[in-house]
């Protein structure tokens, strides 16, 4: 498939959704007037159709006509779109790109955050994901210890500016996190699997809050003391799903988690600064306790 016909899709799913209803005659007003549209050409009845059943089969997006109502399209399971976390991030980000692109006197006023290296990648994974291929990769940490190893792609996910895929080995059977922007080399194999039918990534992360794993860090009740002046930054954009306000007063809030309180969440707590305190559990008060002595001694 073509970058052309793939852009074709997104704006057709993302035309569709922003006018909720939508005849064939005003898909084909928008189309005339869209910088893809290159041939200044319409869309055939046709032609359409085959780019809803492709939809249907890429995306899982329903698009039916209404014939009670002067047969105009819709998208039939918006609501299954709305909780596909995944499926909207990556529609989203196409709409968003297929929108500068046509408004080019907007250059220079829409800024994105940059996601530096290993996207290179992804379409390789997600080609190995959809065809159950497995990976060989060469990895190599920031200690600059190398490996060499293959895999199977479980699912990828973006975290703080970079792209990570989980995997299960093939020799040891572990599932290991590798950020794709310490990939060396990747290949895919002829070699199959077979996706555990109980697998669920969302289920898999749902005590993370990042990308790490550790068998040793239990899932906990942590509860923060915020100030007044930072709290509204967490009501409008939460530390993680489980996320609760259990407590409030004119100073400040208390907010209530259950996750596994791994080395990325301290840090994410760390960079808020005076305007957190850790209640509990203890002992992570502890440690946070023990961070900020060692960080003042760098500063003495």
């Amino acid at each position: 498939m073509s970058a052309t016909l793939f852009n074709r899709y997104i704006w057709l799913v993302n035309t569709i959704s922003r006018r909720g209803k939508i005849s064939l005659e005003e898909i084909n007003r928008c189309w005339e007037l869209s910088q893809y549209n290159e041939n200044h050409d319409t869309i055939p009845e046709r032609t359409f159709h085959r780019h809803k059943e492709a939809i249907k089969s890429l995306f899982d997006i329903d698009i039916r006509c209404d014939r009670s109502d002067g047969n105009r399209y819709y998208i039939a399971n918006e609501q299954d779109l709305e909780n596909n976390y995944l499926r909207k991030w990556l529609l989203g980000t196409f709409a968003v790109d297929l929108l500068t692109r046509e408004a080019k006197h907007l250059k220079g006023r829409i800024l994105f955050e940059d996601i530096p290296s290993g996207q290179h990648y992804l379409e390789q994974i997600i080609e190995a994901m959809r065809d159950s291929r497995t990976l060989r990769l060469q990895y190599r940490t920031f200690t600059d210890s190398f490996s060499n190893t293959e895999v199977e792609p479980y699912c990828v996910k973006v975290y703080s500016r970079r792209w990570y895929m989980l995997s299960r080995s093939v020799s040891d059977g572990k599932l290991r996190v590798y950020a794709l922007d310490r990939i060396v080399e990747l290949k895919t194999t002829e070699n199959s699997f077979t996706l555990d039918p109980n697998f669920d990534a969302d289920r898999f992360f749902a005590a993370c809050y990042g990308v790490i794993v550790d068998s040793k860090c239990l899932t906990e009740v942590v509860r923060i003391r915020v100030d007044n002046k930072q709290r509204n930054y967490l009501r409008t954009l939460p530390l993680h799903r489980s996320q609760s306000e259990i407590e409030v007063s004119e100073d400040y809030s208390v907010f209530e988690y259950a996750l596994s309180p791994t080395l990325d969440f301290k840090q994410a707590l760390l960079s808020l600064g005076n305007s957190v305190e850790v209640l509990s559990p203890k002992t992570l008060r502890e440690q946070m306790c023990k961070a900020i002595e060692q960080m003042h001694e760098l500063y003495k």
